[in-house]
């Protein structure tokens, strides 16, 4: 299942770092793949410079249609292929929200693609920031329990 969806990322990593951009892998799909543990990810979640969801929103959509990628919810970013769902966010929301600094982000390159991977600890601080997050405390709380708890041990 995750195997999958790594592969769609791979293949929406290419198509960015074609235009300049180095998505940041993030979620279940990126923990994951940092962690190898047995973590499934129901989805694809990506952060972009903002820039791609605001002033380049128009090309960016174009983009990711041209691939096959069909746009499913504008509000939250979120696109559909094969049945899997990609949605992206602001990358430089993730300073503020948990404390991680950009430039302190691994950059990876694999199968022709470059992207950003957040370390065990940078995941950690995502996790405890959202665990003060109603809406993620209410619907995910205990699957993000499990992952603070897996992220403690590995730290």
């Amino acid at each position: 299942m995750n195997e999958e969806k790594w592969k769609l990322f791979l293949e929406v990593a290419r198509t960015l770092n074609c235009r300049g951009a180095t998505p940041l892998l993030y979620g279940s799909l990126g923990l994951w793949h940092r962690t190898g543990e047995a973590i499934f990810a129901d989805d694809i979640d990506v952060l972009l410079p903002e820039t791609w969801l605001s002033e380049q929103w128009s090309a960016f959509q174009t983009l990711l249609q041209a691939e096959d990628w069909r746009l499913i919810d504008a509000h939250e970013h979120t696109f559909e292929k094969r049945g899997v769902h990609c949605s992206f966010a602001a990358l430089e929301e993730l300073e503020t929200f948990a404390g991680v600094p950009i430039s302190e982000i691994e950059t990876r390159a694999e199968s022709g693609a470059k992207y950003r991977l957040l370390s065990v600890k940078q995941y950690l601080a995502v996790y405890k920031a959202s665990a003060k997050d109603g809406y993620r405390v209410n619907t995910r709380g205990k699957k993000d329990a499990e992952k603070i708890a897996l992220l403690e041990k590995l730290v």
